[in-house]
């Protein structure tokens, strides 16, 4: 298993070797928002930390930038903590970052575990894209329940499990998510869920988290190394 390499922990010599020697720079962009009143406000952010630590585990060829916290979660406001910085912003972020981030390495991937920044990321990412810079994004996609349900408490039960309430965890709107997005996008989630669950936690298990984390984490190494593979010998 190969070493995780953070770029906060190293100093620049040792990041300019790196990059020089094609590394590629993961970043792994979160939210702080609700995740029902069993899971900690950071759960975005920690999945997409994990998918890049285990990149990096499988790859000798990535750094792991700190991550970003905020995003795009207007959807939540109502719940307290939750704390967006807008679709505007999170795109001007995630710009700006790929083209700071580009200036170091040559390759550049976002990792976003929070669905509310998809809009900005794809528009970013284009943008980076456009203006000649090699940058990609991953957002790991599942079938079920679509915000703090099962497969979100049983990935954080095999991170963060200190953090996981299960004692709290009740079942929210279990609607599927097509039904509910109307009322969703012109009113936020509180329409549509009082606890701010769309799902059902209860029965989620570490072992079936540690099960789906490795299938995100595959999809994920296998996206990059379809990429690399395409860069001229």
């Amino acid at each position: 298993m190969t070493a995780v390499r953070r770029l906060a922990d190293l100093a620049w010599p040792e990041v300019h070797e790196l990059a020089a020697n094609g590394a590629l720079l993961a970043i792994p962009l979160g939210a702080t928002e609700q995740h029902g009143p069993h899971l900690p406000l950071s759960t975005d952010t920690e999945v997409a930390i994990a998918l890049c630590e285990a990149l990096a585990h499988s790859r000798d060829d990535v750094v792991i930038a700190p991550a970003v916290p905020y995003g795009s979660s207007g959807e939540h406001i109502g719940f307290a903590g939750t704390l967006s910085i807008g679709q505007d912003a999170t795109e001007l972020v995630i710009t700006e970052l790929g083209r700071s981030a580009c200036e170091t390495f040559a390759h550049v991937l976002f990792v976003s575990a929070h669905g509310g920044n998809a809009g900005p990321l794809t528009r970013a990412v284009a943008r980076l894209r456009v203006e000649s810079r090699d940058v990609r994004a991953y957002t790991p996609a599942w079938d079920g329940d679509p915000h703090a349900g099962h497969i979100e408490t049983a990935i954080m039960l095999t991170l963060r499990p200190t953090t996981v309430r299960m004692d709290r965890a009740e079942t929210g709107n279990t609607r599927p998510l097509r039904e509910l997005m109307p009322q969703l996008r012109e009113h936020g989630l509180r329409a549509v869920t009082e606890n701010g669950i769309l799902g059902d936690p209860l029965g989620a298990t570490a072992f079936h988290g540690d099960l789906l984390l490795g299938r995100l984490a595959a999809a994920l190494s296998r996206e990059v190394s379809a990429w690399r593979a395409t860069e001229p010998a």
